[in-house]
């Protein structure tokens, strides 16, 4: 059984349907990564399955466990809408700092907020708030530390290059330890020179084994990074498949498009 399995998902706004029938599973450690021209859907899968937006259809199961049921008949509340996020973190294309925060409080806030909410109910492995924001400081502190930034902690967001913003974001979204770290786009909003390092720390992710969706429109790095490529052209998947079949031999004729736009 695969570790993420995503069954006809499909989501209309308005009259316009973005999603027609999204189908795909994902083994734990492995890395997928969706390209596509703009329209195609990509930010709108990832933002179903990071329960951003419902889907109007379909199912999605994590380790066996239905995390998302169309047909449920049962709303779910905000809290357990919360709780479901927990699952997949995901790095936005703009960054989404919290402006007047340091780069380290950017990176504990989340945690520690949940980390009260478990001390409330009795659910927390810490005997003590300060046991447990100990904690969390020090992970926090790691994270930086892994994405090159140990120098820039009590740093602002503002005091930051847009590459080490990311980088903060991409710490922040592995501070609440999620089970599938999503990225959207992650490197659209830098300079090119600014991109690299960005793309560095995900590759160091991956051979940390870590299990990721990334949505990209860096194809050499998607050839790289990815054990599997999905291709999505009006809402639907086109062609799937490891990367040196589908940029080496592309059946589809919307892909071989696509690809040759690239290239150009």
């Amino acid at each position: 059984m695969a570790f993420l399995e995503v069954s006809n998902i499909k989501k209309k706004f308005g009259k316009t349907e973005v999603l027609k029938g999204i189908d795909f599973s994902l083994d734990y450690g492995r890395v997928i990564s969706i390209i596509g021209s703009s329209g195609s859907g990509k930010t709108t899968l990832l933002r179903c399955l990071n329960f951003l937006e419902r889907p109007d259809e379909g199912t999605i199961n994590i380790n066996g466990n239905t995390v998302f049921d169309a047909h449920s008949h049962k709303k779910a509340s905000e809290e357990e809408i919360r709780q479901k996020r927990l699952s997949f973190g995901l790095v936005f294309q703009s960054f989404n700092l919290f402006p007047q925060h340091t780069v380290l409080r950017n990176i504990t806030l989340a945690p520690e907020l949940y980390e009260t909410e478990k001390l409330k109910k009795g659910t927390s492995e810490y005997g003590t708030k300060k046991e447990a924001f100990e904690a969390i400081e020090k992970h926090a502190e790691e994270l930086i530390a892994a994405v090159g930034l140990s120098d820039k902690k009590d740093s602002y967001p503002c005091q930051l290059s847009g590459g080490q913003q990311q980088r903060v974001a991409i710490a922040r979204a592995l501070a609440m330890k999620p089970d599938i770290l999503c990225f959207d786009e992650p490197t659209s909003a830098l300079d090119p020179e600014l991109t690299g390092e960005v793309l560095r720390v995900i590759k160091e992710l991956r051979d940390e084994g870590r299990t990721m969706i990334v949505v990209t429109h860096e194809m050499e790095f998607a050839r790289q990074v990815s054990d599997e490529i999905i291709f999505m052209a009006n809402g639907i998947i086109e062609e799937q498949g490891p990367p040196e079949e589908l940029f080496g031999n592309p059946k589809s004729e919307i892909l071989r498009s696509f690809l040759s736009g690239i290239s150009k």
